[in-house]
């Protein structure tokens, strides 16, 4: 039996969602990878069954979860287990009565997505007017005394508004603000050339982003995350695979990362032929990059090792076609070239006015 125990059951109830942002981390192949959606039963079920593992959180996303008529049911399957909701929305499709339906039944927190400091860089960015109804929903959570958190994923369209953006969340009561860079998987690894800031832009933000961490101290809690393309070491991606986390997709495949679907080398589970439990301690693909038997040099020999577990597997996989390599974001990864090389073509364009507005590719919609 495995010693780690899952803390946190992310739900991804379903890919179906208004906005088609161009740095989605769904599948790029979404076609193929949008089958038949988990029922209501399915999912109290595995609430259930994740409870029992020691799950204490369950994060009900997308897509846009707010599709799904029976979320509401959802979270009060959640309440009843003793466990913290959190909703991750758009805020396009709610309204003041399902905010009210969703506090109800006993919602903990609300995490609103926002791609851009006004409406016209929203559109750009998600391919949707949808900015008055992300304002509109921070009001009705705010309304309802509950707490909001603030997320936005930071890359070269939006990084030189981080200061209206943490003002924007001022505005809107923001308990929290996530200024996340964007991690490169699904359609932001496709955007990459346009989506990739310079380290000019990054030194910037993060200039604004800590002089407002201390201004706002006991107001606002504000999380700055540091893209990992910028980075000397890797993160701790995940807090290491399958020791934390388990990622369920609205098809009922259980992954240990919402990227981990792309290792197609490893056959992942599904909920509907397995119990959570085993899934957790024993199938193969949970195993896979647990702990450090698989580690290859330079991270075998690393004194890090038992604190970054070598970096994201999927990012290994994704740039240099082995999972389990060294992730190439650390400058020690024989790999790390590639990161590099990558920063160097994002200098280049951003330079260049061919380069500022590059073409991006929206989930579900053709290039522009």
């Amino acid at each position: 039996m495995t010693p780690h125990r899952p803390y946190t059951l992310i739900a991804e109830l379903t890919y179906r969602c208004p906005l088609h942002c161009a740095y989605c981390s769904n599948p790029v192949d979404y076609a193929s990878a949008t089958g038949a959606e988990l029922s209501t039963d399915d999912w109290l079920r595995i609430l259930g069954e994740a409870e029992a593992l020691g799950v204490v959180q369950v994060h009900f996303t997308g897509g846009e979860p707010l599709a799904r008529k029976d979320l509401e049911s959802l979270v009060a399957r959640a309440r009843a287990l003793g466990l913290y909701a959190n909703l991750i929305t758009s805020g396009v499709p709610l309204t003041r009565a399902r905010m009210q339906a969703l506090a109800d039944a006993g919602i903990d927190n609300v995490q609103l997505s926002v791609q851009h400091a006004d409406a016209e860089g929203t559109w750009r960015v998600a391919d949707l007017d949808a900015f008055d109804a992300k304002i509109a929903a921070a009001a009705w959570v705010k309304e309802l005394g509950l707490p909001l958190t603030v997320n936005v994923v930071l890359h070269r369209e939006n990084l030189d508004r981080v200061g209206d953006l943490i003002a924007l969340a001022e505005r809107l009561g923001a308990d929290r603000l996530e200024l996340a860079n964007t991690q490169y998987h699904g359609f932001a690894l496709t955007n990459r050339d346009a989506l990739l800031p310079t380290r000019a832009q990054l030194d910037a933000a993060f200039a604004i982003a800590s002089g407002a961490r201390a201004r706002l101290h006991g107001k606002m809690e504000l999380v700055y995350v540091r893209p990992d393309y910028f980075s000397d070491v890797p993160k701790a991606c995940m807090d290491g695979w399958a020791r934390r986390y388990i990622h369920m997709t609205p098809d009922g495949t259980a992954l240990p990362c919402h990227a981990a679907r792309s290792l197609k080398h490893l056959a992942f589970p599904s909920v509907r032929e397995h119990a959570l439990a085993w899934i957790w301690e024993e199938s193969p693909a949970f195993q896979a990059y647990r702990g450090e038997a698989w580690m290859k040099e330079p991270c075998a020999s690393c004194d890090a090792r038992g604190r970054d577990f070598g970096g994201c597997r999927c990012q290994a996989f994704a740039l240099t076609g082995d999972a389990a390599a060294a992730d190439p974001s650390c400058t020690l990864a024989p790999g790390h070239g590639i990161v590099t090389e990558a920063r160097l073509r994002a200098s280049h364009a951003a330079s260049t006015s061919e380069g500022a507005k590059r073409m991006l590719v929206y989930r579900g919609r053709p290039a522009r």
